[in-house]
């Protein structure tokens, strides 16, 4: 046994973990097994030890005998929402943390709460009563799992809507495997102990038919297995025993705007747990990208949201080519496998045009390659539903017209003086400037017209179609193909340019507002110089909050693009800085607040909350901008923290 020093990083992860508290999973493949039975079961045998065990959930299901169980087990009360005429009972954190027992259990991990409480999903208010140093037992069955979305489907016919990110089953301190066998389960269903008898006779012929219980059994060992991996891994580096295990793999998924890139996520995200890895979601941004329509620009943004949630990385690159890219970057990170989608187009285009899988496979060298196919009957259902999103600008169009008459003009006055090549390089200078200025669509329609201008007044016989020489028709074709392809240069070198400004805007704007922060003296001028720069690339108005003595927040007074925190919102700030997590607009948490609200805090201070009210709410919650935004507030933390010094 080796020696093995553990980084800053990883001691800083291990103090925060021992301050928070654990999470027990009660693992099942399916209702009815008995994960709150033996929830109830373990809960009362430390009631027994005299340990402070309380109830914040119990979902029994109308069943007798679990019911039974609860006995004498304190339970917290329920917090009651009306929504909609109908009182709806759910999870009361705030009473559980008022309360503060030694274990809480929390039924029905992947429940998704009624709009109105503080969190979307009941995982989010186990992870605050965690942050709250209380220990959780939960039930959850192993259909709700993320990354098996797609593989559940296949297995029962049934899509699950209800999922929890996989990080919290991977962060969980025990799992506890629920296990029963098919035919016994089966027998408890057709005894009415999991539904009454009508419904039993239904839900055995559909979702409980014994194939699809033996499949979702196997998921959950499977599932547990890995969980023990993991745990076995992490115990040999706390106590710093050589990893005689070579986890060397390192996989890439490449992402795009079809609707199956949730499932290659999904599915690398299968592929790195068996691996006991981690991923990479790639999205290769080319001048293709400018023609997507918003719903598959926003289907992009989601799949790569998708893999970040799924513990996963996101990366965004530019170029000319998917497939040169792609391989060029997996060669720099010495990825060894690469999870792709099965081509869609057919195999003509395929051959006019290429592929980019094809170029892929040819130039992954020891690269392994996985190509994941999917069903074309999902891929039109919900094509169907795109509107589409082609912008049509007449007035690009008038212009052009225009500038090609007065092109014309300009021959017309120059015929007796310049030579016929001159007279058509004057149209290829005209269809250069549509280009620039117009547009690829207004500068191929130019191409076309002057072609037809040209033979029209310039090519006798004059103002007719007809041509007498046929060395004209050479000409006329070169002329057109040059001014094709004329179109597509500029517009190219014009996209490109408007891709590398975009970048170049985003760096400048980091660096300059890094600039402003080495020079500020004061936590408030600190304050003042992020306001401004923030305020004025994200087009926001923002508020601070920053600690006080007390370690309770107050509003900064006197900033330029401040807005109102009224005392709902302050409530939103508060949470932000006790869980150190984002709330507000555009998360899952808060969501009724007017501005996205963010920590302000190093590894080791906590300094306040910022609130953003963006005026562009799509613009900001676009994730690069996002990722460009939480930098922002990281730098503007790190000068805090270094000013109070």
């Amino acid at each position: 046994m080796n020696e093995k020093k553990l980084t800053p990083d990883e001691i800083l992860a291990n103090i925060a973990k021992d301050e928070r508290g654990s999470l027990k999973v009660f693992l099942g493949f399916c209702a009815g097994v008995g994960k709150t039975y033996a929830m109830l079961e373990e809960a009362q045998k430390l009631k027994n030890e005299n340990v402070d065990v309380v109830g914040g959930i119990i979902v029994s299901h109308g069943r007798q005998e679990t019911e039974d169980l609860i006995g004498s087990l304190e339970l917290i009360p329920l917090l009651e929402i009306d929504y909609k005429g109908v009182t709806l009972k759910e999870l009361n954190v705030d009473a559980i943390l008022k309360r503060k027992p030694k274990i809480v259990l929390i039924d029905e991990l992947a429940h998704t709460n009624c709009p109105g409480v503080r969190h979307t999903k009941r995982y989010q208010d186990i992870e605050e009563i965690l942050q709250a140093n209380i220990n959780v037992y939960t039930t959850l069955n192993i259909q709700h799992i993320e990354s098996l979305n797609d593989v559940i489907a296949q297995i029962t016919g049934v899509k699950v809507h209800e999922t929890v990110p996989d990080y919290i089953l991977e962060n969980a301190d025990e799992i506890k495997i629920i296990d029963l066998p098919p035919d016994d389960l089966i027998d408890r269903l057709n005894q009415g102990k999991i539904y009454n008898l009508k419904n039993s006779q239904t839900a055995v012929k559909n979702f409980f038919r014994k194939g699809n219980l033996i499949g979702l059994r196997e998921l959950a060992l499977r599932t547990l297995a890995n969980n023990v991996d993991t745990a076995m891994l992490k115990y040999r580096k706390l106590n710093a025993i050589d990893d005689i295990w070579a986890i060397n793999e390192k996989i890439l998924v490449c992402v795009g705007p079809s609707p199956l890139s949730h499932k290659l996520v999904r599915a690398t995200k299968r592929l790195a747990n068996n691996l006991k890895t981690d991923f990479t979601a790639v999205y290769v941004e080319t001048l293709n990208s400018f023609k997507l329509s918003e719903l598959d620009q926003k289907r992009v943004l989601r799949t790569l949201e998708l893999a970040e949630s799924l513990g996963g990385q996101s990366v965004v690159l530019s170029g000319k080519s998917v497939s040169t890219e792609l391989i060029n970057y997996a060669k720099e990170q010495n990825v060894t496998k690469i999870v792709i989608g099965k081509p869609a187009r057919p195999r003509l285009m395929e051959i006019l045009f290429g592929s980019a899988v094809d170029e892929i496979i040819r130039h992954s060298g020891d690269i392994d390659i996985y190509v994941i196919t999917g069903s074309p009957k999902d891929i039109k259902t919900e094509l169907k539903i795109e509107p589409l999103s082609y912008k049509f600008n007449i007035n690009n169009y008038i212009k052009a017209i225009f500038i090609l008459g007065l092109t014309t003009l300009i021959v017309k006055l120059l015929f007796h003086t310049l030579t016929q090549v001159n007279l058509v390089m004057l149209y290829q200078l005209a269809i250069v400037l549509i280009a620039v200025r117009y547009g690829k669509g207004a500068s191929i329609l130019s191409s076309i017209l002057s072609v037809a201008v040209f033979d029209f007044f310039f090519v006798p016989p004059y103002l007719s179609f007809s041509v007498t020489d046929t060395q004209y028709i050479v000409t006329f074709l070169v002329m057109l193909v040059v001014g094709l392809t004329l179109s597509t240069l500029m517009s190219t070198i014009q996209k490109q340019s408007n891709l590398a400004r975009s970048r170049e805007i985003s760096t400048r704007v980091l660096y300059k507002m890094t600039c402003d922060l080495i020079t500020a003296q004061s936590p408030d001028d600190v304050v003042k110089v992020s306001v401004k720069h923030i305020a004025e690339v994200f087009g926001a108005k923002i508020a601070i909050l920053l600690k006080s003595d007390n370690d309770s927040l107050y509003v900064v007074p006197g900033l330029n693009q401040s807005f109102e925190v009224n005392s709902k919102e302050f409530g939103v700030a508060q949470w932000v800085y006790l869980n150190q997590q984002k709330a507000g607009l555009g998360t899952q948490t808060l969501t009724g607040a007017k501005a996205l609200y963010m920590p302000i805090s190093t590894s080791l201070v906590k300094s306040g909350v910022i609130g953003i009210e963006p005026l562009n709410k799509d613009k900001l919650l676009d994730p690069s901008q996002m990722h460009l935004l939480e930098t922002f507030v990281n730098q503007m933390a790190l000068a805090i923290e270094r000013a109070k010094i």
